[in-house]
């Protein structure tokens, strides 16, 4: 159980530098940049059935592998619609066909002036062994260029 929760803090952790990291190399920041860029980070996935941590399936909760199962492509302010938009990938490795829900949160700088914002999609089908992308998008509320948001994140996943 240690190394499991080990682990997990060792996939955030890169997670959270591949969405962060080197922003002008591409990263996954929403950079005002309408040009297309990809964050080039790795997406790791742990389908061990060593265990449970409280989840209905084996090797950890539902949301849990669902947030493993998707990577974030691309993160930016869209001049053209004005919206805060979120490009995904969902694999899913599984052996069963899921339909998944995934709310993007999209911030700024700490001390900034961007007020968090969010994007959900739901039932995204993603056959057993197979990838699907999708866009989240949400109105830009503020009054400049977008700029004020320096990256986005997975807050919440769930596949039924």
């Amino acid at each position: 159980m240690k190394i499991r929760h080990v682990r997990a803090l060792a996939v955030f952790g890169i997670a959270l530098v591949a969405l962060t990291g080197a922003r002008g190399s591409g990263g996954a920041g929403c950079d005002n940049n309408s040009s297309s860029s990809s964050s080039g980070g790795s997406s790791h996935r742990d389908d061990d059935s060593s265990g449970s941590s409280g989840g209905s399936l084996p090797g950890g909760s539902g949301a849990d592998k669902a947030a493993r199962d998707i990577t974030i492509d691309e993160c930016k302010y869209d001049t053209a619609t004005k919206n805060l938009t979120a490009r995904i990938t969902v694999t899913n490795s599984g052996a069963l066909d899921y339909d998944y829900d995934v709310t993007m949160k999209f911030i700024g700088a700490a001390g900034g002036s961007a007020v968090p914002a969010t994007a959900t999609k739901t039932a995204i089908a993603v056959a057993a062994g197979a990838s699907e992308s999708a866009v989240l998008t949400t109105p830009y509320t503020g009054s400049g260029d977008g700029s004020e948001y320096t990256k986005c994140e997975v807050s919440r996943a769930s596949r039924s």
